[in-house]
């Protein structure tokens, strides 16, 4: 058979495939595009998900919903923890009303989040640092449609191809179990989900029910939302009562190298050893990484623990796990002014 006729084919078969499960799927509305299912890489997919239990119509039934958005390609290129110096990064989330909010959040689920530290041993004011600077408590979630957002980032972004068609199989399979609905669930340019911001594989794997709503809800349920990243933080080994950063001078020592990434491949005897004072009182066998955290006026450095790393799980940058931690002191310093007699 000649290949254009068998393109040809194979791409009526794709659209009748889509249709028999749901026809009004596949009719491109004015202003809208759609994905060419008979892509190989898209066939590919799909056949890896039917070998995985899915209905072959029922996956090209999803696909054939979704729609590309270059924007979010765009927007890849230029995530904040790249393009933003420590100080300016640390000025978008440091704000007196981000830490007001954190503390009459606290105040207002005071018993509930007492609660899910005491059963997940994680401290109360991380949870909040985590969803303050997600989403400023839920206020900002996202606006892309997920299925929108994965399927441009798995057959459109090749540098991560990979990691986001996995991620879009943990989606489906979401939406496959009822849990979520793929043409109203929305979240961020990236895919991240919720008050919380999972990727639909850290949904599968650590969102918990912990309210009364009847399935894991991140939007809606503080239960589940306080839960759900308390549960992640210490499936990832976070040490209750730890902190998880120290200020540290490095006085006369020669400039330090850094480590190209967040391993805690140091402890602070050796630190302090070649010169170094850090502001804490753990031990020197205590592992640790040095990271920089420039001000305008010049350089600075802090010493990241256990729990800085743990926090870098949720978001690989060093940036973002340093305003997560500022800003949890922060509420925690607010919330105690305000119970103070």
């Amino acid at each position: 058979m000649r290949p254009l006729l068998h393109g040809l084919l194979l791409s009526l078969l794709v659209v009748a495939r889509a249709a028999t499960a749901d026809e009004e799927v596949v009719r491109t509305l004015p202003g809208h595009t759609r994905f060419d299912l008979a892509r190989p890489e898209i066939n590919a997919f799909v056949e890896h998900l039917v070998s995985g239990g899915f209905q072959r119509d029922e996956v090209f039934a999803l696909l054939a919903k979704a729609e590309p958005q270059p924007k979010i390609i765009e927007a890849m290129s230029k995530p904040a923890e790249k393009a933003l110096q420590w100080w300016e990064y640390r000025a978008r989330f440091l704000t007196a009303e981000r830490v007001d909010a954190g503390a009459r959040l606290w105040r207002e689920h005071r018993e509930l989040l007492d609660a899910i530290a005491m059963e997940r041993h994680v401290q109360p004011e991380y949870i909040l640092g985590i969803v303050g600077v997600e989403t400023f408590y839920g206020r900002i979630t996202g606006r892309y449609r997920v299925l929108d957002a994965l399927a441009t980032l798995a057959f459109d972004y090749p540098p991560r191809a990979d990691y986001f068609r996995q991620e879009l199989e943990q989606f489906l399979q979401l939406v496959h179990g009822g849990e979520l609905d793929a043409e109203a669930t929305l979240g961020s340019y990236a895919g991240a989900m919720g008050v919380a911001q999972f990727m639909p594989s850290s949904f599968q794997h650590y969102a918990v029910r912990e309210g009364d709503s009847g399935r894991r809800d991140l939007w809606n349920d503080w239960g589940d939302i306080f839960g759900s990243v308390a549960n992640y933080l210490q499936q990832h080994g976070w040490q209750y009562g730890q902190g998880a950063l120290a200020e540290a001078d490095i006085g006369t020592a020669p400039e330090p190298a850094l480590p190209s990434s967040v391993t805690l491949n140091d402890t602070l005897g050796a630190l302090r050893t070649r010169g170094m004072q850090v502001q804490t009182i753990l031990d020197d066998a205590t592992a640790c990484v040095l990271i920089a955290a420039p001000v305008q006026a010049g350089k600075r450095y802090r010493v990241g623990f256990q729990n800085f790393y743990v926090i870098t799980r949720y978001n690989r940058s060093p940036l973002y796990a340093m305003a997560v931690n500022d800003l949890a002191q922060a509420i925690l310093t607010r919330t105690l002014a305000d119970d103070a007699p």
